[in-house]
């Protein structure tokens, strides 16, 4: 695993000063405890899926899925607080003591969701308790980053803290590419586990390996001594006595906290979420890759990408941080649109050649038309039209367009050349009407065989039936996409370039932040708008791009959203983000 190798690398680094023996220990103890922070806390974006499937029984394919990343972001959405308390206590008490904690609360978490009943055994406490394991699981990452970076940044000698801290940013890849490994050499066959097992009862071992992780993160962190800078200012008695007043309610700093999140921070957060998190799910979801092969492509991209982050952080100490940030921005909404359109003629061809050939329409009146998300698991979708044809493409992951048809008229499916007009709901009621759902989706989507079933006590007789092929895989529409026809180095080429682009804007980022702000309130400044952006407009990032896919119907939409935060990060960047890698940062 990368990370363990940060003691010896780093000597091998650019030598205008090499590192001490204690310099190697600052780091690598750092950067050691918050990648298996980050692995605890990317777990869970990994095995999204079965979390759905474990957690969420009951809701339909669409909205159990939206539900399981709403999950996956909860940790995120309480971030900012746990910046708030944690940045709190790093200013007052100190950087050490501080990011002992959190690495205590995390691993505790995540070690505890491998434990926890599922749906089936304990109904719906399972996910209650899910989610305040994943809102302390965000609390303790909440803290760790800015006590990390502002440790690591305040040891750091004068023109290498971008170098410096880039070990530290390296650390929320190297956590999540940790957490792929792990996954995938659990689910594979090699193992003795295996695909089926894996999703009956092996996923819990990923959570449980974090009681491991733990013990060492603590050993490597209970060696280490506090930050100089914070040292200094609590024997001279000028710590902050009131970090959140003086970081928040004073203007001279809350202008600097405000100018780093619209100028850099809101960019980076989404081309972060996007170039690697959300990148998967579409893979996964959009293009329908297996699991497995999702992950060993992704874990391979970010192998290649991941000495980059060194790179930019040691370019940014020679050229400046603020131009490779704006930079990396700037091409991620210049670019999202086409390099996902390729990811995906490179992932899953014959899908794209279905929709050149054969595009799917959905001809209904708009009004009578919902997103396709429900969070509560009551709406069944069939109380319309054109939510009977919305379902059954959202539940195929299919692409189309929607085109609008004057009020009164029901919804149809027009796919290639042939239409398909969905059942009336208001000609047919109960049993009819899900036979003629059923009928309609078997139609168009296909439908798999059944096996007969004798009558039970209190159920009739199920008589077996074929499996029906639907007008989608008549037409070329692909249930899976075929592992022979993927173009496995172009597909690593393009999520090379993705991760590339998440290491200018990552890479830099703490340097800056650190520079921004003064010591005595460094820890609570950078780390609040560091986590509203990384927590609520990155974490949000996948839940909210699918949402926007289930509403729109076409599977690229959701990238409107990185791509239009990305550039008003960039425009506004240029305009007020100052350049910083020439400051000093003991005041």
């Amino acid at each position: 695993m990368p990370h363990l190798e940060i003691a010896d690398d780093i000597s091998a680094l650019p030598k205008h000063h090499q590192a001490t023996h204690s310099e190697k220990l600052i780091i690598t103890a750092s950067s050691l405890g918050t990648v298996f922070e980050w692995y605890d806390f990317y777990l869970y974006g990994l095995l999204t899926a079965i979390i759905a499937a474990k957690f969420l029984t009951g809701l339909n394919p669409t909205t159990s899925f939206i539900m399981a990343l709403l999950i996956f972001a909860a940790g995120f959405i309480v971030r900012p607080f746990g910046a708030l308390v944690f940045g709190r206590i790093g200013d007052m008490v100190g950087r050490r003591y501080t990011f002992i904690v959190t690495l205590l609360v995390m691993g505790t978490s995540t070690f505890l969701v491998g434990c926890l009943p599922t749906y089936e055994t304990v109904g719906v406490a399972a996910p209650i308790m899910l989610v305040i394991l994943r809102m302390f699981q965000g609390l303790a990452l909440g803290g760790e980053y800015g006590g990390a970076a502002t440790y690591v940044a305040e040891h750091a000698p004068e023109g290498k803290r971008g170098l410096y801290t880039s070990w530290i940013q390296i650390t929320a890849t190297a956590g999540l590419a940790m957490a792929l490994l792990i996954v995938i050499l659990v689910r594979s066959p090699v193992t003795g586990v295996g695909e089926d097992a894996f999703k009956d009862w092996g996923w819990r071992v990923p959570y449980l390996l974090s009681g491991l992780f733990l013990m060492v993160g603590l050993w490597l962190r209970l060696k280490l001594h506090e930050s100089p800078v914070f040292q200094k200012m609590k024997d001279e008695g000028t710590s902050s006595k009131r970090p959140l007043t003086e970081a928040f309610g004073e203007w001279k700093n809350l202008k600097i906290v405000l100018i780093a999140f619209f100028g850099a921070i809101a960019g980076q957060a989404v081309v972060w979420y996007t170039g690697q998190l959300y990148a998967m799910y579409f893979l996964e979801k959009m293009l329908k890759v297996d699991g497995l092969t999702s992950n060993m492509l992704i874990i391979i991209a970010l192998a290649l990408a991941t000495p980059f982050f060194l790179f930019f952080g040691w370019l940014s100490d020679k050229i400046g941080r603020k131009k490779i940030i704006l930079t990396g921005c700037a091409l991620a909404a210049l670019t999202m649109f086409p390099t996902f359109h390729m990811l995906a003629e490179a992932a899953n061809p014959a899908l794209v050649h279905a929709q050149a050939t054969a595009p799917v329409k959905v001809m209904a009146n708009p009004d009578e038309c919902s997103s396709q998300f429900d969070p509560v698991g009551g709406n069944k979708f069939d109380t319309t039209s054109c939510d009977i044809v919305k379902n059954a493409l959202a539940k195929a992951a299919v692409n189309y367009e929607n085109v609008a048809a004057p009020a009164g008229t029901i919804a149809a499916i027009q796919i290639g050349d042939k239409t398909f007009t969905a059942p009336d709901p208001a000609k047919v009621t109960g049993d009819d009407k899900k036979a003629a759902i059923a009928a309609f989706t078997a139609q168009v989507v296909g439908a798999p065989a059944v096996a007969a079933k004798p009558a039970e006590a209190g159920k009739p007789a199920v008589a077996a039936k074929d499996a029906v092929t639907g007008e989608l895989s008549k037409v070329g529409y692909p249930a899976k996409a075929n592992p022979d026809e993927i173009n496995k180095p172009l597909v690593v080429a393009i999520l090379f370039y993705l991760v590339l682009l998440v290491t200018m804007v990552y890479g830099p980022i703490a340097a800056m932040l650190v520079e921004l702000f003064p010591s005595r309130i460094r820890y609570t400044s950078m780390s609040l708008p560091y986590h509203i952006g990384n927590g609520w407009l990155g974490g949000l990032l996948p839940a909210i791009g699918f949402a926007m896919v289930a509403a729109n119907g076409d599977i690229y939409h959701g990238f409107w959203y990185p791509v239009v935060v990305a550039a008003a990060t960039c425009i506004f960047g240029l305009f007020f983000l100052p350049e910083t890698y020439k400051r000093s940062i003991d005041e």
